[in-house]
Formats: structure tokens, C-alpha cells, sequence
């Protein structure tokens, strides 16, 4: 398999990973993986448990070597072809999806060790650096004085990434590290860390099985799946124009509809939806994000409300569409999820008008 829409490197491109495999004994983890990182940017590598995530960030990081390809890192190769760098001398940050601070130390002291001895001579010196790092992840210069411990989870994290920062990377590697957070206090920190990052200017690398947080942290989403990478793009394009019906279906929930495709007009039992540059014609499977089907006073498109489920600020309304005339008897009936803001409005018995916003993406049936 080959990524959809592949980085190609540059002289921009900071971080190039170049055919890479990786077997631990007779289990192949990485398939050929390719991607290049342009610096500064930030790139967030997502899929589920046991694709390879977290192994392609361990060969970035140094902390083991592909058993075929190259990495090269700043314009040094780092690893392959009979070069290996060891980590502590790859200049690259790393902060765990537990933080891994030392709970013997205090938090200044944590920060602290991260430091160069030679740069930072002095108690004054030392101090002033972690007071201004725990200033660049939002902590008062106080907390220096605290134990691990004494810390919320979201602080603890952020202590990791200014220990991390301590040591002025180039390149930033976060192993799913708001995971452990509850939600509240993962989308702010989060939201910290990444405002932290892109003020420091630090090519950063995410690895994440949540969609949201990598479509929302990310400049470029790099969508991997069993050992090699499905996809790479911007954010946008990789969610409203995924480059298989896996990789639609594990971003976001996804309405799949069969239809007849004829040029870039597909007709389904939503009517006909158009599709932007299509690869197949005829018979194919339909996707549309339910954000795109709403619910309006009045429309030809009809369909009756099964069931709803609700989530506070939006639901998830389940509808059987009504026969309307238009495609093949087979596409009648079909049952589709959307979402909608308004509970009263889609109650279970009741009809409903529906109308599609935009362009559906076509895949083989």
C-alpha cells in the first residue's frame, strides 16, 4: 500500500523516513514507510493499537534501529545503511504518554536535568532557565518548589514537555501524551502544549489512536495501518477526502451509501451527490460525513427517525429513508446516522426533510 497523497522531501523537509521496516522476530511492525516532515510543522501519525505508531516514533527517537530504509534528521542520516546516531546525540525531544518525571526530584529539578551543564553554570542560571520554561508551558516559577506527586495529570505532562524543551530539541516526539487525561483536561492541555510548540518554533511529532486530537493538533495527519501508512495530508483533505473506505470510516463516523456513479454525478437515496475527481464509475460505495446531511423544513429527500441518542450538545439521529423515485428499488430503504443539534426536532416516529451539503467521495463497491 502507498499513502494517497505521500510528502515528497524537500529542502524544507526537516525529518525524511525513507523505506523503513521493522520485524520483531516473525511479526513485521513496519511495512515500507515513507514520510518526510517539513520543519516546524507539526505532524500528528494516528491509527489504532498495534499498527506501528509508536515503533516508527522509538526509530525516530533512536531508541531502536530499522532493520531496512533510512532516517535522516536536519540533513544527517541518522539511521541506515550501516550509520546509526544513538539517541542522546539526535537532538530530539521526547515526552511519554505518562510523563515519566522522576518522582525523587522536584519539578525544578526534573526540568533541570534536561539542561546543559556547560550552558547553564550556576545556581542563578539554572533556576532563571526553568523558571522561563515553566512560563513557555503556562506554570507559575512556584511550582518549581513541588513534588510529582503534588501535580494534577495535565501538570504533569506539561512539567515532561518543559524537561523535554530543556534540552532545546529540533525535534519534538510526543508518544500519545494526553491519553491518560480526562477529556476536559486533555483538550486544554492539549491546547497548551501545542500553543508551546509553535511559539518555539519545534517540528513536533504526535502519535495518537484518538481522530479528533490529531486532526485538531496537527498540520499534517499521517493516517498508518498495519505497519504502513494509508494516507498523508492535510487535515482537512485527509478527513473530507479520505483515500479508502478504512481510513474514512476509522476518522470519523461515515454515512456509506451504494450508488450508481456516471461521471461525477452519484445517485443514491440521498439523490444525486456530486464527486470530486472520481477513480471508478458504475456501481460504488458513497461516503459522506453525517455533518453534511441536515435536516431543513422542506425537501423531496424524506426519511423516518428510528432512534436517537444523545450527547449534550449535539445527537445522533438513525433514519430510514423513504422510496423517492429516483435509482434502483435496491437503494430504497436504506438506513442512514446523522447528527443534529436539536432533540425535539427528531423524535423517534416523526419525518423528516433532509438535504446533502457538498461533494461525496466514491469508492469501489
Amino acid at each position: 500500500m502507498s499513502p494517497a497523497s505521500a510528502d515528497t522531501p524537500t529542502p524544507d523537509s526537516h525529518l525524511i523516513i525513507d523505506k523503513v521496516t521493522k520485524s520483531f522476530g516473525d511479526t513485521e511492525v513496519l511495512r515500507g514507510v515513507s514520510l518526510s516532515v517539513h520543519r516546524g510543522i507539526t505532524t500528528a501519525i494516528v491509527g489504532p493499537s498495534g499498527s506501528g505508531k509508536t515503533t516508527l516514533l522509538r526509530l525516530i527517537a533512536g531508541f531502536e534501529a530499522p532493520d531496512s530504509g533510512t532516517i535522516t534528521l536536519a540533513g544527517e542520516r541518522v539511521a541506515g545503511e550501516g550509520r546509526w546516531i544513538p539517541a542522546h546525540r539526535r537532538n530530539v525531544g521526547y515526552v511519554a504518554q505518562d510523563g515519566a518525571l522522576f518522582p525523587h526530584l522536584s519539578v525544578g529539578q526534573n526540568i533541570a536535568f534536561g539542561l546543559d551543564k556547560k550552558k547553564f553554570a550556576g545556581r542563578a542560571a539554572v533556576d532563571a532557565r526553568v523558571a522561563g520554561l515553566l512560563e513557555m508551558v503556562s506554570l507559575e516559577p512556584g511550582y518549581a518548589r513541588r513534588r510529582p506527586d503534588e501535580l494534577s495529570g495535565g501538570q504533569q505532562q506539561r512539567v515532561a514537555l518543559a524537561r523535554a524543551l530543556a534540552r532545546e530539541p529540533e525535534l519534538m516526539l510526543l508518544d500519545e501524551p494526553f491519553s491518560a487525561l480526562d477529556a476536559g483536561l486533555r483538550v486544554a492541555t492539549r491546547k497548551a502544549v501545542a500553543r508551546t510548540l509553535a511559539e518555539a518554533g519545534v517540528t513536533t511529532i504526535l502519535v495518537t489512536h484518538d481522530q479528533g486530537e490529531a486532526l485538531s493538533f496537527a498540520d499534517q495527519v499521517a493516517v498508518m495501518r498495519r505497519g504502513e501508512l494509508a494516507q498523508i495530508g492535510n487535515p482537512f483533505v485527509v478527513y473530507t477526502r479520505p483515500s479508502d473506505r478504512e481510513t474514512a470510516e476509522f476518522l470519523g463516523d461515515a454515512v456509506i451509501l451504494d450508488a450508481d456513479l456516471q461521471g461525477s454525478l452519484a445517485t443514491c437515496a440521498l439523490g444525486g451527490i456530486p464527486v470530486r475527481r472520481p477513480t471508478c464509475q458504475g456501481k460504488v460505495h458513497l461516503m459522506l460525513r453525517p455533518e453534511q446531511i441536515r435536516i431543513v423544513p422542506d425537501g423531496q429527500i424524506k426519511g423516518t427517525v428510528l432512534e436517537t441518542d444523545f450527547f449534550g450538545p449535539e445527537i445522533t439521529v438513525r433514519l430510514r429513508l423513504h422510496p423517492d423515485g429516483r435509482g434502483s428499488s435496491d437503494l430504497d430503504g436504506e438506513t442512514i446516522t446523522i447528527r443534529h443539534w436539536n432533540a425535539t426536532l427528531a423524535k423517534p416516529g416523526s419525518e423528516l426533510s433532509l438535504r446533502v451539503i457538498g461533494e461525496g467521495v466514491a469508492f469501489p463497491a
